[in-house]
Formats: C-alpha cells, sequence, structure tokens
C-alpha cells in the first residue's frame, strides 16, 4: 500500500470514530483504521503511539464535542429552559452517536490534563446553565452529577435498545426533563433553609 496523501492525526481519529460509530468501540483496531485509511498499519504510527492513544484522542475528541454541542444549546438561554436545551443537546449527541456513549462515561486520569481540560468544560457549561439557581460549588458538583447520570443514563439505554415498552420514549424523556426541572427547583430551595 502507498502511502496516503494528507493522512493527519485528525483524520486518523475520524477514520476511527467512522468505525466506531458502524460497530461499536469492540470493533476498533488499528488495522481496521489502516484499512480505511488504505495505508500500512505501521504507517498510523506517526499519528498515534498504540491503540490506548487512539483511544483516548477519540475521547478527546467526543468530549470536545459534547462541550460544543451543549455550549450551542445552553446560548441565549436560562434556567428551566437552559436545563431542558442542555438535555436535548445530550440526548440528541447520543441518539446520533450510540456507540460513543463509553467515551462520556469515564472520568479521565487527571494527569492527563489536555482530556481534563475538556471533561471540565462540559461541566462548566452545565455550572452556568446551573447559576440561576444560586447553588454553592458543592451543590451545583452535586446537580450537575444528578443531571448527567439522568440525561447519560437515558440515552444510554435508548441507545443500547433497552426501553422495551410501547409508550413514547419520547413522551418518557420529556418527563424526565420535567422532573429534573422540578428537582433542581426543590433541591435550590432546601439549599437556601
Amino acid at each position: 500500500m502507498s502511502p496516503r496523501a494528507g493522512l493527519t492525526t485528525d483524520t486518523v481519529v475520524d477514520f476511527a470514530l467512522k468505525i466506531i460509530d458502524q460497530s461499536g468501540p469492540e470493533a476498533l483496531t488499528l488495522a481496521k483504521v489502516a484499512e480505511r485509511a488504505r495505508v500500512a498499519a505501521p504507517s498510523l504510527y506517526k499519528h498515534v503511539k498504540n491503540l490506548a492513544d487512539l483511544r483516548r484522542l477519540i475521547d478527546l475528541r467526543v468530549v470536545k464535542e459534547m462541550a460544543e454541542a451543549l455550549t450551542r444549546a445552553a446560548t441565549g438561554r436560562e434556567g428551566a429552559d437552559a436545563v431542558r436545551a442542555v438535555a436535548d443537546a445530550y440526548r440528541d449527541y447520543l441518539r446520533r452517536h450510540p456507540h460513543r456513549t463509553h467515551a462520556l462515561a469515564t472520568a479521565p486520569d487527571e494527569t492527563d490534563t489536555e482530556l481534563s481540560k475538556a471533561t471540565h468544560a462540559v461541566a462548566e457549561v452545565v455550572f452556568a446553565v446551573l447559576r440561576p439557581y444560586d447553588f454553592g460549588h458543592a451543590q451545583a458538583v452535586h446537580a450537575t452529577r444528578c443531571l448527567r447520570a439522568a440525561v447519560h443514563g437515558f440515552a444510554g439505554l435508548e441507545a443500547s435498545g433497552g426501553f422495551g415498552r410501547p409508550e413514547d420514549v419520547d413522551r418518557s424523556f420529556e418527563v424526565l426533563k420535567t422532573m429534573l426541572v422540578q428537582g433542581l427547583d426543590d433541591y435550590s430551595d432546601q439549599e437556601k433553609k
């Protein structure tokens, strides 16, 4: 195989994400990425150290994409409207890319400053959305964790076919958002007492 012109680290990640999106994260191998890129596998080592490094770069890309999606959704909104918009954006991203849930589920190694910074950017969007609730730092962290667990859990279950009942899943998500907003209001009132 001849070297592919224009192969970069970003294009290697693009090829890897296509494999994950089509077949799931367990299907990812350097050999499959090389085949997609139409290069010999050793050519990939100019761009990634190994499969673990590639998976880290994938996580970084996914987390950055999520931060961008949440930022777009939250911009110009506040309070309950912003919470609902961020929940919708998170779910929409995982509906488009159901095999990427793992990249958003694992906390990064704090020594990986680049991935940690990107992960914190996602949290910062949610912290900003929660500002009108007037939480202190610890309360904002608790609320952010709960929002993330609820929305990621719902989207993950939906992506894996975990909702077998005939009732409308979109309606269930609307109920979840209502419960989240009401829960945030209640939590805010409790914290002010």
